[in-house]
C-alpha cells in the first residue's frame, strides 16, 4: 500500500434541507488501501460516499481524485474521472431483466469500442475473478443474494476501475456469505492493487478487511477516530471504545 493520496478531501460540508450531514470533514484515501467509512447510524457515512462519487453536491469544500479537482470540474471532465471508479451498490443494482454476463457486458458496450467477442471474454474474466463461472446465462433472479453481490461486483471491475466502492457490501447476507465476501474483496485488494472504499458497520467485516477507517460520528458531525481499527478498539475516548466493543448505550 502506498502512502501516495488518490483522494484528498478537505472542508467538506454537506446539508439536506437546512440540516447539516457533516461539516469540514478533511481526509486522504491512499493508492491501494482498503479504506474503510465507519460510524453509528445517521452519522452520514453513506452519504460521505456518495459526495464522493458525485451523488450528492457538497456546500463547501473540495476532492481531488488523482489530481483532480472533481466538485470544481465541468459535466465531461466529472464523467472522465467519474471512469476511474467502480461502485457496488447495497442492492447489487443488477437489471433484472438482463443474465450476469449482460449485467457485466453494460459498461464494456457503452463506455468502449470493443467488438463483441472481446467484450465476452473480458465478461468471461471478471465472473470468474468473482467466483460464478459458469453462470454467466443466469438471470439475478435464480442466484443468491450473494451471488448477486459478486456479478454487482464483476460488473463495477469491468472497466479496469482504479478505485472500487462498496455500499454496505454485508447487508442482507448470512455471516458465512459475509465473510466469504470480506475474503473476495482482500483477494481482488491483493491481486489487482484496487484502492478499495468500503461503507460498512459491520465490526467483523472492519477488523478482517480495513487497512484504515474514519469514524464519523452524528453528534459531531465530522471525524472522531481514524487509523488500525485493532488499535481504535482500545481508545480511551468512550465513544470509540464502545463502537469498537459493541458496548451498547445506557
Amino acid at each position: 500500500m502506498s502512502k501516495e493520496a488518490i483522494i484528498e478531501v478537505r472542508g467538506l460540508t454537506v446539508e439536506f434541507d437546512g440540516r447539516t450531514i457533516f461539516k469540514n470533514v478533511s481526509f486522504d484515501i491512499y493508492k491501494g488501501e482498503i479504506f474503510v467509512i465507519l460510524g453509528g447510524s445517521g452519522c452520514g457515512k453513506s452519504t460521505m460516499l456518495r459526495t464522493l462519487i458525485g451523488l450528492v453536491e457538497p456546500v463547501a469544500g473540495s476532492i481531488i481524485i488523482g489530481g483532480e479537482d472533481f466538485i470544481a470540474a465541468s459535466s465531461e471532465e466529472r464523467l472522465r474521472i467519474l471512469r476511474k471508479f467502480g461502485i457496488l451498490f447495497q442492492s447489487s443494482g443488477l437489471f433484472a431483466s438482463m443474465t450476469l454476463a449482460e449485467n457485466v457486458a453494460l459498461p464494456l458496450q457503452t463506455y468502449t469500442s470493443l467488438p463483441e467477442d472481446h467484450v465476452m471474454d473480458v465478461v468471461s474474466l471478471k465472473l470468474n475473478a468473482v467466483g460464478l463461472k459458469g453462470y454467466e446465462d443466469f438471470l439475478p433472479s435464480e442466484i443468491s443474494g450473494g451471488m448477486k453481490k459478486r456479478a454487482g461486483l464483476a460488473r463495477a471491475m469491468a472497466l479496469d476501475p482504479q478505485i472500487l466502492c462498496f455500499d454496505e457490501p454485508s447487508a442482507g447476507l448470512d455471516p458465512i456469505t459475509s465473510a466469504s465476501l470480506d475474503e473476495l474483496i482482500i483477494n481482488l485488494n491483493q491481486a489487482l492493487g484496487s484502492t478499495m472504499v468500503v461503507v460498512t458497520h459491520e465490526l467483523d467485516s472492519i477488523y478482517k478487511i480495513a487497512h484504515r477507517v474514519i469514524m464519523l460520528d452524528k453528534t459531531e458531525k465530522n471525524i472522531i477516530a481514524e487509523g488500525d481499527p485493532k488499535i481504535l478498539k482500545d481508545s480511551q475516548d468512550e465513544r470509540i471504545y464502545n463502537f469498537f466493543n459493541r458496548v451498547p448505550a445506557e
